[in-house]
């Protein structure tokens, strides 16, 4: 019996069966939108069906998208057409601007120059929702914690993070500073630091991960007979999907500090030229096919990175 990977493939891989992608249901049906802000349900089944959903998991997450407001549903099963209440595509696709510094570092455009960032706050703890807002904001800008209420980065991340302060209402709470002699637990050296501080080991992994998904998507693109609509989709969504899994974690660390090489530097690499094959062979397509919202955003996001320029 086939497997979603023999479906996508066209036969057995075990560089894919090695590098699993999940994709929730949920976030299928955001990338399966498409440019006029509708989702297909045929497209949606089938491509949910090469994924190894059920048709049952797939009515529940309709039926709950639609309970929350985020979709209209027009028509019955697989001819019916999902409409875009707002524009939901952004979970799929990460920061424009943050792919194009991480892209930027890998060409070396992106010297560190050795200071180091630092955040101090104290926010008391009937203002705990604020704190714990300005905590995963400190986070999700790739700051490490050197202990209770003090965040590091190495990136100059003062704006966003003052800015998310202001909106929360907590900047009088804030001290921010920076240095180029930071020692912790008596560890100085700025590559040792880093290992200390940022989980590097992890981030390697799932960098390794997409390097392996998206190195045998090429292979798939690369033999002759091509892939169906559905089979390109699935594709799109999965590496979309593994691409998002493994740079959202990713601080963007200079090269500077990190090891060499770095896994980080070739799955970037294989992913653009991964997508590139992708809206290739897409290109092909019959005339008038509608075309999901995914692949403008990532090829936008793609565009301006000097990987794909040169």
């Amino acid at each position: 019996m086939s497997t979603p990977h023999d479906l996508l493939t066209g036969e057995r891989s075990d560089a894919l069966d090695a590098t699993p992608v999940t994709v929730p249901t949920r976030l299928l049906v955001h990338a399966l939108v498409r440019e006029d802000g509708t989702v297909d349900a045929g497209e949606l089944y089938a491509v949910a069906g090469l994924l190894g959903m059920t048709d049952q998991q797939v009515r529940l997450c309709v039926k709950r998208l639609v309970a929350e407001g985020r979709f209209t549903h027009e028509g019955r099963g697989r001819k019916a057409v999902l409409r875009a209440v707002a524009d939901v595509t952004g979970s799929i696709t990460p920061d424009v601007a943050y792919v194009r510094h991480a892209y930027r570092q890998d060409q070396g455009l992106a010297a560190w120059d050795g200071t180091w960032h630092l955040f101090a706050f104290a926010i008391p703890e009937a203002n705990r929702t604020s704190r714990d807002a300005l905590r995963d904001t400190l986070r999700h800008l790739g700051a490490a914690p050197v202990q209770s209420g003090l965040y590091v980065s190495a990136n100059p991340v003062e704006d966003l993070v003052e800015a998310r302060a202001r909106h929360l209402g907590v900047t009088h709470a804030i001290t921010t500073f920076t240095t180029t002699d930071l020692c912790v637990g008596g560890i100085g050296d700025p590559p040792a630091l880093a290992a200390a501080l940022w989980p590097l080991n992890d981030i390697a992994a799932r960098h390794e991960r997409l390097a392996g998904f998206a190195r045998t998507c090429l292979e798939r693109l690369a033999r002759p007979g091509g892939l169906t609509g559905p089979e390109r989709l699935t594709m799109a969504v999965r590496l979309a999907a593994a691409f998002t899994d493994a740079m959202e974690p990713d601080p963007l660390l200079p090269p500077e500090l990190l090891p060499r090489p770095w896994p980080g530097t070739r799955a970037r690499r294989i992913t653009a030229a991964c997508w590139t094959a992708l809206a290739e062979a897409d290109a092909h397509a019959p005339a008038g096919t509608p075309v999901p919202r995914l692949f403008a955003q990532y090829d936008d996001l793609l565009a301006s990175t000097p990987e794909r320029r040169t």
